[in-house]
């Protein structure tokens, strides 16, 4: 019996020491918190009052910097309308030459679209491109019927079998889809 009481007494001995050491451990984290949590509140109000320093400082010369800033995105900003809508047209002009370029690129064109749709059913063109697009499929070995749509501009539109799934691939549609990147890096140029 005593040596079961001697048991006993060890395990309490334990468990208590184990439960003073997670209270010191715990006791210890609360600490830590609530010191990083003074530390960053003096930081903050620190930060606080130089940054109220350095706005009265800052709104003096920006509010110059606001309007000459103004001035200049307007500018930007017109000179860049111009120079997408001068890109589109010359887009259009080089699909409207039908020379030996945009025969190339239409070739190219509908490799990449073939890249999603690998045997297309139909080829879709504008109206005006349609000798042209039935020479470049030729030339590319294919035999697929070729289809006049106006809402094709400046590419082609490859349709699947069963006509459920299409692919557009055209350089007006190309210049859309990297206007914000262009537009970034123009904003770049005239900023210079």
């Amino acid at each position: 019996m005593s040596n079961l009481a001697s048991i006993l007494e060890t395990e309490v001995r334990e468990e208590i020491a184990q439960v003073k050491r997670q209270s010191q451990e715990k006791a210890a984290e609360i600490v830590n918190q609530a010191k990083e949590q003074a530390q960053n509140l003096l930081e903050s109000r620190k930060r606080a009052l130089e940054g109220e320093f350095n706005a009265g400082v800052v709104r003096a010369k920006s509010a110059a910097s606001l309007e000459v800033a103004a001035l200049r995105l307007s500018a930007a900003d017109s000179v860049q309308k111009r120079a997408f809508v001068e890109a589109e047209q010359k887009i259009r002009d080089l699909a409207n030459s039908q020379s030996a370029e945009y025969r190339t690129i239409l070739g190219k064109l509908i490799e990449e679209a073939r890249g999603a749709i690998a045997e297309p059913e139909t080829v879709e063109v504008n109206p005006a491109d349609l000798l042209l697009a039935q020479d470049v499929l030729a030339d590319l070995g294919l035999n697929v019927p070729v289809k006049g749509n106006e809402q094709v501009q400046t590419g082609v539109r490859l349709v699947a079998k069963g006509a459920r799934t299409s692919v557009q691939n055209t350089l007006l549609g190309r210049l859309a889809q990297t206007r914000d990147s262009l537009a970034s890096q123009v904003a770049r140029v005239l900023a210079q």
